[in-house]
């Protein structure tokens, strides 16, 4: 009876394996870091301080990567699919697959977080759901920027942070240079993320993905938040969405022109007579 449920359940297509598999890498994540930032803040600080999130981010980050790296690549960010497809990494055919997954999963794991936090919500705001203001819980699902932080400053820090992430994610992958030991790479993906938000968290909250800004966005936005959501912060929701991308791309140029141009396998015919091939690890 089971393998018969099995069987009918089982899906055959690649291209929807790899969306499930974004999905519930990218639930998995946002679970994890939207219940952390949901505890800092309902908990006025009584329940952990910047760093629980940090951390909360960071262990989701590694157990979704555990969860979808096999099938998909655990992408679990619009920008790195983006980046992969430009590159011809990934086909194009692929990429609204992907999104989708991402979206589904991010805008789920909202809806849940949402669920599980209701009742703290509403004792900690009295029914008023705002964006700004000193019981403001919008920024427990997607980033704001800092008061004090410009237009440009916001879409800087964003920029920068990505970069900061895709050179990372290049450098543990990297087997021709000095990668990691494999089956640490998630491991290090998440520590790569908490270090993100260790130095780079201040200015916006550290996003560096359109697929864990925008979708939470949206939800709340349906789920009583209303449109502020979206011209909070001199209309701020397009920064996680654009920067992150153009920081994606960047770095990938930056390792490219750094380390991966210049450390290919030499071809065997220009190699000294009677000299050895020395081999990059």
């Amino acid at each position: 009876m089971l393998e018969k449920i099995q069987k009918a359940l089982t899906i055959r297509s690649g291209t929807m394996r790899e969306l499930l598999a974004e999905a519930l890498g990218m639930f998995i994540l946002m679970v994890f870091g939207l219940s952390s930032v949901a505890q800092v803040v309902l908990g006025k600080g009584d329940f952990g301080q910047n760093l629980s999130i940090n951390l909360g981010f960071g262990i989701g980050v590694t157990l979704g990567i555990h969860a979808a790296g096999g099938i998909s690549g655990a992408h679990l960010n619009a920008a790195i699919t983006l980046t992969h497809c430009i590159l011809g990494n990934l086909p194009w055919r692929k990429l609204p697959a992907y999104l989708i997954g991402q979206f589904l999963g991010s805008f789920t794991a909202a809806a849940t977080v949402f669920g599980l936090y209701y009742d703290a919500l509403y004792d900690y705001t009295k029914g008023n759901l705002t964006v700004t203001g000193p019981t403001a819980t919008a920024s427990i699902f997607s980033t704001y920027p800092a008061p004090y932080v410009s237009l440009l400053g916001g879409f800087f820090t964003e920029f920068t942070a990505t970069v900061m992430l895709l050179l990372g994610i290049l450098i543990i992958h990297d087997e021709k240079n000095n990668g990691a030991l494999k089956g640490t790479q998630a491991l290090l993906t998440g520590i790569l993320v908490l270090g993100i938000g260790l130095g780079m968290g201040l200015n916006t909250g550290y996003a560096i993905n359109p697929s864990r800004d925008l979708p939470p966005r949206v939800f709340t936005a349906i789920a009583g938040w209303g449109m502020d959501v979206f011209r909070a912060g001199h209309n701020w929701w397009w920064v996680p969405v654009t920067a992150p991308i153009l920081g994606s791309l960047a770095g990938v140029l930056i390792h490219k022109l750094f380390i991966d141009f210049h450390n290919q396998p030499v071809p065997k015919s220009e190699n000294e007579k009677g000299q050895p091939v020395v081999e990059t690890s």
